[in-house]
């Protein structure tokens, strides 16, 4: 099974440039006019600015399990891309939302070492 997750945006400049520094890299590949990150064997997200997508702009929300939280939010930082507040869950995991410029939901969450 394969997931694409469809982030629908105003500004497709504004937008990649914003998913380049989320991601670390430009898009891995290019369909048309979207563009697509792979963030798992069988799983992308997927940047779309069509004016068919216009009503869904900034309503999506997804979660990316990460490792390293820390350093990813440092990389954000030092490219402006502020989050909401770090949460620890019973858990263990911590969890953290980014908003992209149109207000599209990216979670990440680090489970606790072993």
């Amino acid at each position: 099974m394969d997931l694409y997750s469809v982030m629908c945006v105003s500004d497709r400049t504004k937008a990649l440039r914003w998913f380049e520094v989320f991601f670390g890299r430009p898009a891995d590949e290019i369909i048309g006019a979207e563009r697509l990150w792979r963030v798992g064997e069988n799983a992308w997200v997927v940047v779309d600015d069509r004016d068919a997508r216009a009503e869904r702009v900034g309503g999506a929300m997804i979660t990316l399990g990460v490792h390293d939280l820390d350093a990813i939010l440092a990389r954000l930082a030092a490219h402006g891309i502020s989050h909401e507040p770090v949460e620890t869950y019973s858990n263990g995991v911590r969890h953290v939302v980014v908003l992209d410029p149109d207000g599209n939901r990216l979670s990440l969450a680090e489970a606790p070492s072993r």
